[in-house]
């Protein structure tokens, strides 16, 4: 009876020392996004589908909700890794900062956003935007910056033949679109498909086929924390593959369905026919490596607006190493 229960009590106490050694071997990683996005489709699957976990990695996802809040959150610590517009990292770099941001993971590869019309446009020409009232982005931000980009490449100086509006914060641009006097507008998903479904506005263009491929948002993440945690940068880039490789296989429903617990207020068909769309436009980068072509078009494009503050090369913020690990193995 003794030999029975010293067994039992042997067996509970290695249980039990087992159990706090795997949460040891969890390696805590706090992840800040820059808001809350169906086109980060691949980074909730990641998580929902426990690639992180099966890496050896426990992940906590914060929203920060804008880019300077996001840069400030990791530039202090208050994260390990930023999920944000790969413009910032070139923002902090000119302010010559003592910790500079590295981008090492791409995780969209186009602009998100899409042109919407109060008004329904079956031919629609790009100069019918001259002269209108048009409610752009935050100056700049991505959205911004690739909507005058593409607008040039259309022969439309954005300041000088439309009445540009900019003064309104990025969470009220809907809401200020379907109240105020305003014939365009440039939306995410899914509030583009749902105004179209609302009969509160057509899309009529993407900003994402028009522009070309850009590292629109990136994992990065302070060159110090890098240099100190080079085991779980690869291990978090190889999450963030698998899911990607996830995505480009799986139909845009059952990548609803996956991600649904964090849009619990977006009806499962509005977040698939978003997925859709996105998918269809090529806008999920299905692998991590940020290409060298598509940082030089970003600079092109902040050139063009005006916010370029320096021209910083490829190699100065740029690591492909984890990337190019992970597609290797």
């Amino acid at each position: 009876m003794k030999k029975i229960l010293f067994f039992l009590l042997f067996s509970s106490i290695l249980l039990f020392l087992t159990s706090c050694n795997n949460e040891n071997t969890n390696k805590k990683i706090q992840l800040a996004e820059v808001t809350r996005s169906i086109f980060y489709a691949p980074q909730y699957v990641a998580l929902e589908k426990g690639f992180f976990k099966d890496e050896g990695l426990d992940v906590e996802l914060q929203t920060t909700w804008g880019g300077d809040k996001t840069m400030t959150s990791l530039l202090s610590d208050g994260s390990d890794i930023a999920l944000v517009g790969a413009e910032t990292s070139i923002y902090v770099y000119a302010q010559d900062s003592k910790d500079i941001a590295i981008n090492f993971a791409q995780l969209t590869q186009t602009d998100g956003t899409f042109l919407v019309a109060k008004e329904e446009k079956s031919n629609f020409s790009w100069d019918e935007l001259k002269g209108t009232t048009f409610l752009g982005q935050r100056k700049g931000g991505m959205p911004q910056m690739v909507g005058e980009y593409v607008l040039k490449q259309q022969g439309i100086d954005p300041h000088e033949d439309l009445n540009l509006q900019q003064n309104i914060e990025f969470a009220h641009i809907p809401s200020a679109f379907v109240s105020g006097d305003v014939e365009y507008v440039q939306l995410f998903e899914p509030t583009a498909s749902a105004f179209e479904k609302e009969g509160k506005g057509h899309i009529i263009a993407s900003f994402g086929e028009e522009s070309g491929i850009v590292p629109y948002t990136v994992y990065m993440a302070k060159q110090t924390y890098m240099d100190e945690h080079e085991a779980e940068m690869k291990d978090f880039t190889k999450a963030i593959y698998r899911a990607q490789q996830w995505v480009a296989e799986q139909p845009a429903k059952e990548i609803a369905q996956t991600i649904q617990p964090y849009f619990e207020d977006t009806e499962l068909e509005m977040l698939t026919s978003s997925i859709e769309r996105y998918k269809s436009q090529g806008s999920f980068a299905t692998e991590p490596l940020l290409q060298k072509d598509a940082w030089n078009n970003l600079k092109n494009i902040m050139e063009e607006a005006g916010e370029l503050p320096e021209d910083v090369a490829y190699e100065e913020l740029v690591n492909t190493t984890f990337a190019k690990d992970v597609l290797q193995d």
